[in-house]
């Protein structure tokens, strides 16, 4: 009888503990930011500007007077989390069926008054980029994800042309958006490594 309660206490000590569940990767894509365009100027403010949307998705910045481009431009890791029903939209301005749950955007405009850049054809040019890969990601987890308008009018190194996405703030229909349509909350994390940016969809 003593052998066995001994037997027990040894037994229950030594078993290992679950500290929680695992996490399950949905889906995870990664384009370089050294391969958004073909000159490097070009690149460069699209880098910029796929950055820069990050720190105010992030809310790590809320108005220019904030912006430190050399801060900008280090490694990052962002993430946000969609519950069950819960809708992100690239912006603000959504079509009416995507108001009702709407709980997380970009937080911006891509507009100068912002602090984003022009790359001489449109300020805030690249934002379109980092939709797409988001897009990508979401339709690769299983996510309800809709694009009212592609980018067949240029291309996005990296990205399948069917999740290129037109992104026109104030324009509901330039615009992404994911709807999660699973029963488990569904986490995106953006982890920039200094030249490649990784979105990676996971859920518990």
């Amino acid at each position: 009888m003593l052998y066995e309660l001994i037997l027990s206490l040894h037994l229950a000590l030594t078993k290992p503990k679950v500290l929680g569940a695992s996490s399950v990767t949905l889906a995870s894509h990664t384009i370089s930011l050294e391969n958004r365009w073909d000159t490097q100027f070009v690149n460069d403010v699209f880098k910029d500007n796929i950055l820069l949307t990050l720190y105010y998705l992030d809310n790590q910045i809320t108005d220019k007077t904030q912006i430190d481009w050399e801060q900008i431009q280090k490694p990052l890791k962002v993430d946000f989390t969609l519950k069950p029903t819960e809708t992100f939209a690239f912006h603000e301005n959504t079509l009416k069926e995507y108001s009702d749950n709407l709980v997380k955007t970009t937080n911006s405009h891509f507009i100068g008054s912002e602090g984003f850049r022009n790359s001489g054809h449109l300020i805030g040019d690249g934002v379109c980029h980092l939709a797409a890969l988001i897009y990508w990601v979401a339709e690769d987890a299983g996510l309800t994800a809709y694009s009212p308008s592609g980018h067949n009018f240029a291309k996005i190194n990296e990205v399948p042309k069917e999740y290129g996405v037109g992104i026109l703030s104030p324009n509901p229909l330039g615009n992404l958006y994911i709807v999660n349509n699973l029963e488990k909350p569904v986490t995106f994390s953006f982890d920039f490594d200094g030249k490649n940016l990784t979105l990676t969809a996971v859920t518990l």
